[in-house]
């Protein structure tokens, strides 16, 4: 009997740890779920646009340590195709780790994504080729997004947000395009441009020949200017362009202009999906050299 009796003793203490361990393993699984909370990369912002007769989506990061009390203030860019699904969050991504103190190669940056609606009407200019008339309908309203740039986005984060006079935009295949389109008729805009696999091909490459726009006299502040393009070869046009050749001419338009500074970087092992995180990295190294230590 006295054996039995410690036989049951022991089993009820097994079973009363047991039953501890999976109250305490409850507890912890609750813990754990109520202290579950969002992370948090930027905020969503709105902005009622005139000029383009719609509301437009601002995706906005903020760097850390960002207070609007503060009167610190912060370089800005401007990013193309910058919806959650498009580039927003990978180059956020390079510019919060490049400004971590112990990289220090960019400067602690506001980022605003601009979510695209219709980036072949926003990004192009009216082009005379009836092929792409007739494909995309309704292509050629880059002076009504360039006007929304200028008139009401650049003074609507100016008023809003902590910044300094530094601006960058960064644009690639047809955003490329608009950057480039902006460099040449409107560079007092930024003073900084990433310019990446640019779509130099729309209207069989008429940008390149507007003379009277690339001249260099529009060229009022000192400008930075990153051309980038990959392995990518021919264009879809009507006459065969190469775009790693468009973008070349188009980097040398424009060097040897007063207050300007162009880089090109040619990437082969990149192609035209592939190049824009790369790119832009590079980029940052050519608008912002670390002194070298003697």
């Amino acid at each position: 009997m006295k054996i039995k009796l410690y036989a049951y003793k022991i089993l009820l203490f097994t079973l009363l740890i047991f039953c501890k361990l999976m109250a305490s393993g409850q507890m912890t699984n609750q813990k754990l779920v109520s202290t579950n909370k969002p992370f948090v990369l930027g905020h969503i912002d709105e902005i009622q646009s005139k000029a383009l007769a719609e509301k437009r989506i601002l995706n906005i990061y903020l760097p850390e340590g960002y207070k609007q009390c503060d009167t610190t203030k912060y370089p800005v860019i401007y990013l193309l195709d910058g919806s959650a699904d498009e580039d927003f969050i990978h180059i956020v991504g390079l510019v919060q780790f490049n400004s971590f103190e112990w990289v220090n190669q960019v400067p602690k940056s506001i980022v605003v994504g601009i979510a695209t609606v219709d980036r072949k009407r926003d990004f192009t200019f009216p082009t005379s080729i009836e092929r792409d008339q007739k494909s995309y309908p309704t292509t050629g309203h880059s002076d009504q997004f360039i006007s929304f740039i200028e008139k009401e986005l650049e003074p609507y984060i100016q008023s809003k947000y902590k910044t300094n006079s530094n601006k960058t935009i960064i644009g690639q295949s047809l955003g490329g395009l608009l950057a480039a389109e902006i460099l040449i008729k409107k560079p007092i805009l930024f003073n900084q441009y990433i310019i990446i696999s640019p779509s130099i091909w729309w209207d069989n490459g008429s940008l390149l020949n507007q003379e009277s726009k690339i001249n260099g006299s529009n060229f009022n502040q000192q400008t930075k200017v990153y051309i980038a393009v990959g392995k990518e070869g021919l264009t879809p046009t009507e006459v065969p362009r190469v775009m790693e050749v468009d973008a070349n001419l188009l980097a040398e338009k424009i060097k040897g202009f007063k207050n300007v500074k162009v880089y090109f970087d040619y990437l082969p092992q990149e192609n035209h999906g592939t190049i824009m995180h790369q790119a832009v990295s590079n980029a940052f190294k050519f608008l912002y050299p670390i002194a070298k230590k003697d």
